[in-house]
C-alpha cells in the first residue's frame, strides 16, 4: 500500500527523528547505509521532504539534515503526500481511475476498510510517537 519511495523516506524521517536536532546534523553518507538505501537516491527523498517541511536542512559546513520539534509533529501521511501525492494516497489498488464507493472496483469492499483504517494510522501517527516509542532501544535498521 506504500510505494517504496515513501518507506524509504519514512525510513529516513524516523532515523533523522531519533537521532538528530538543530546541533546535532546528519549527512546522507553517514546514514544510507544504516536506512538501507543508496546515497543518492536518500539524497533527493531528503530534500523533498526538506522542500515541504516535513524535516530541517542546512547548507554549508557543519550542515546536513535533522529533525525540530515542529518537524516531529509531522505525519507519516504527511510523508506519503509529499513523496506518492495525495492522489495516490487514496488510489485503486487495481489502478482503476475511477473506483469509488458508487463505482467499485472487484476489490473494493474487500479492501477497503483495511486501506481506511491503514490511512488513519499513518494519519495520526507522528514522528514524535514513533522517537518516543523506541526511546532507549535502537530501532532495527533498515525497518
Amino acid at each position: 500500500m506504500l510505494s517504496k519511495s515513501s518507506k524509504y523516506a519514512i525510513k529516513a524521517a524516523i532515523y533523522l527523528a531519533l537521532n538528530t536536532d538543530k546541533d546535532k546534523k546528519v549527512l546522507v553518507r553517514d546514514m544510507h547505509q544504516k536506512v538501507n538505501v543508496s546515497e543518492s537516491y536518500l539524497a533527493k527523498l531528503l530534500q523533498e521532504l526538506s522542500r515541504h517541511g516535513i524535516i530541517s536542512s542546512t547548507k554549508g559546513r557543519g550542515g546536513g539534515f535533522y529533525t525540530t520539534d515542529s518537524n516531529r509533529q509531522r505525519t507519516l501521511m504527511d510523508i506519503v503526500k509529499v513523496i506518492d501525492g495525495p492522489d495516490n494516497v487514496n488510489a485503486c489498488v487495481l489502478g482503476i481511475a475511477h473506483c469509488d464507493m458508487s463505482n467499485p472496483c472487484a476489490l473494493h469492499h474487500l479492501v477497503g476498510p483495511g486501506k481506511s483504517a491503514f490511512n488513519s494510522v499513518l494519519e495520526n501517527t507522528t514522528l514524535q510517537k514513533l522517537a518516543e516509542d523506541y526511546r532507549g532501544e535502537a530501532p532495527y535498521f533498515p525497518l
